[in-house]
């Protein structure tokens, strides 16, 4: 059964910025979480409890997962130099 993915509105203005090649690559990461949140390229990010990571080219998608209700929220995208800053 497929996840339900959120997007926070600050993670939504992140992709809006970023090259439309760039957003193409994130946007088709993110539509692939909805069927394996914790797949191939995914890691659990050691500072969090419950966050992990998938990378998309330069780009990084922070992301938690919610088993209970089977969604996907995404926290965070951005280059991977300054993504998990203030994170």
């Amino acid at each position: 059964m497929p996840y339900r993915i959120e997007i926070k509105r600050s993670a939504g203005k992140e992709l809006e910025r970023l090259p439309l090649t760039a957003r193409r690559d994130v946007a088709a990461a993110i539509d692939a979480l909805a069927q394996h949140p914790r797949g191939q390229g995914s890691q659990k990010l050691s500072a969090h409890e419950n966050h992990y990571r998938v990378r998309a080219g330069n780009y990084r998608i922070v992301y938690t997962i919610r088993d209970d209700v089977l969604t996907v929220i995404v926290i965070a995208i951005g280059h991977r130099k300054d993504v998990y800053r203030g994170k």
